[in-house]
């Protein structure tokens, strides 16, 4: 290494420059303002997310992604009151306005100002975490940043903003106890669905993956069962579960084509279908009317986080009886993003969460 790399103002990071590139190299650390956190990053989870924008190029470069975010307080701006440096934190990187008519509705994805992202490593913000230090703006410092607990690890700090968005996704699928759920999908996003329904006293969960794996573990972490499509009749078998009705709730954790049709076709009429991981405008599928309207299904959709739904997160994440660790399967360093982008895209058998450590050397 170089003596300009090691220089105390530069660090390294992945940056994305185009064309589906991540190049590993030394960039400034990023300068912080009044009311604003600089956080030297522990460890940052590969979100499927950042693998869309990066793959098709979504994004105009240069942009430094990973937004599931854990680190240490480096440096506090002028005003900052509620951390000091030393803490140990976990960022997220969308905080609403809390004041327009999304905010006013609880829709705060829709929020202009929660489009905006908050958190960045330099260049246009898109969250940072691929880097090892990360510039938090006022507005997240104030809402957006949580301190982790002593005898808590960095790594199950980056669990709590994908936690979020999952507990949301259960919020909205307004649950009773005695229903039952199927959850399409077994990777990390997946087996957390399959985890909050077990934490939340769900009585009757199933899971579909393709990977022998998956399935072994969404049985160890709360699904009663766990199959897989290609080997069994999922719809049979939620028939027989259900004195011949079928689901009566489908969370779609997974994207494929034909998924959708596949998810409504596993309920019953008056069930709930919710579209989690149906986030691309390439994404097309097709319903009957009379599967929807005179059955009287609700298909929906749910996104991103909730900030009212942060700390409850938090608290989850910190509870040693929810082993989200047991999710990771692959820890590496910063200099090897590329090849945890590809294990992540492409999953295989022993393939699930993929975290990243900037501050480890290659």
């Amino acid at each position: 290494m170089s003596a300009a790399a090691t220089a105390p103002d530069l660090m390294s990071a992945s940056v994305y420059r185009g064309a589906g590139r991540v190049v590993y190299e030394q960039v400034g650390i990023p300068e912080i303002g009044p009311g604003e956190i600089l956080v030297k990053v522990a460890a940052c989870g590969i979100c499927h997310t950042d693998l869309k924008k990066i793959e098709y190029d979504l994004l105009t470069p240069p942009r430094i992604y990973g937004h599931e975010t854990a680190g240490t307080v480096a440096a506090i701006g002028a005003g900052v009151t509620k951390f000091q440096i030393g803490d140990r934190v976990c960022v997220c990187h969308h905080i609403p306005c809390g004041d327009c008519f999304y905010c006013r509705h609880k829709d705060y994805a829709q929020c202009a100002r929660y489009i905006q992202v908050g958190v960045t490593a330099g260049f246009e913000p898109a969250g940072g975490g691929f880097a090892q230090y990360v510039r938090v703006m006022d507005w997240i410092v104030d809402a957006g940043v949580e301190k982790i607990p002593d005898g808590v690890s960095f790594e199950r700090g980056t669990f709590v903003e994908p936690l979020n968005t999952c507990l949301k996704g259960v919020e909205k699928c307004a649950l009773s106890p005695d229903e039952t759920v199927l959850v399409m999908g077994q990777g990390p996003i997946g087996l957390l669905f399959t985890m909050l329904l077990k934490q939340r006293g769900m009585e009757h969960i199933y899971a579909s993956d393709r990977l022998p794996e998956r399935l072994a573990k969404a049985e160890k972490l709360g699904a009663a069962r766990a199959w897989d499509p290609t080997q069994v009749d999922i719809a049979a078998e939620l028939r027989a579960a259900t004195s011949g009705r079928g689901a009566d709730v489908v969370i779609v954790a997974a994207s494929a084509p034909g998924i959708v049709e596949q998810a409504v076709a596993l309920t019953r009429p008056g069930a709930r279908i919710m579209l989690f991981a149906q986030t691309s405008s390439q994404e097309k599928f097709e319903l009957d009317g009379a599967g929807i309207g005179k059955n009287e299904r609700m298909v929906f959709g749910s996104y991103s986080a909730s900030v009212d739904l942060q700390r409850e997160s938090a608290e989850i994440v910190w509870r040693e009886d929810f082993p989200v660790e047991d999710l990771i399967s692959h820890r590496l360093p910063l200099a090897e993003l590329e090849r945890g982008i590809e294990i992540a895209r492409r999953p295989q058998d022993g393939s699930l969460k993929v975290l990243v450590y900037p501050q480890e050397q290659d």
